[in-house]
């Protein structure tokens, strides 16, 4: 490999990990720093209606929604994996459930709530990252959720959280218009 290749492979290596980690810790302009106009979130079908849109707007709206939930989130990064034009990163996502995470049905009504469990969390993620035009235009991940579900109370859920999460899904649904 050429020093151009691996200044190329670097800089998309840099910019994956960054993008992953203002999720946790970054302001709007820095996702229009890293976030191609055009990127699309695979992720997001479960996710509020304004993250489903495509370029920094939508990954913005996905880390309101993930920092309304989690608070303390960050990723450690284990690996970073560069392979042209497409980022591989292993990560661990830290945090604290201090707010209601609330999920999506496709049609972008809300789906169910879980109510804050106050408990952290600590999963392992892959993010898969498309670079184009010194931006990321895609990403998608494989996740840990059932894992994470464990850790914060919600699996197996007490007849005192189910009565919790139900109370949460209706008003959310009567807020968001269900």
């Amino acid at each position: 490999m050429d020093s151009i290749s691996l200044t190329a492979a670097e800089a998309a290596r840099a910019l994956a990990i960054r993008s992953v980690q203002i999720m946790g810790d970054g302001e709007r302009g820095d996702f229009d720093a890293v976030i191609h106009p055009e990127a699309t979130n695979r992720e997001s079908r479960t996710e509020p209606p304004d993250t489903r849109g495509r370029g920094p707007a939508a990954y913005w709206a996905t880390a309101i929604w993930l920092r309304t939930a989690y608070s303390d989130l960050r990723h450690t990064i284990d690996t970073a994996v560069v392979d042209g034009d497409l980022v591989v990163l292993h990560t661990t996502m830290h945090g604290r459930h201090t707010g209601p995470f609330v999920v999506y049905r496709e049609d972008g009504l809300v789906d169910q709530v879980f109510p804050p469990t106050g408990r952290t969390f600590a999963v392992t993620q892959t993010h898969w990252l498309r670079i184009a035009e010194g931006r990321v235009i895609e990403h998608w991940a494989n996740r840990d959720d059932l894992g994470q579900a464990v850790q914060l109370g919600w699996v197996p859920p007490t007849p005192g959280y189910l009565l919790r999460m139900a109370r949460a899904t209706r008003k959310a649904q009567r807020e968001n218009g269900n």
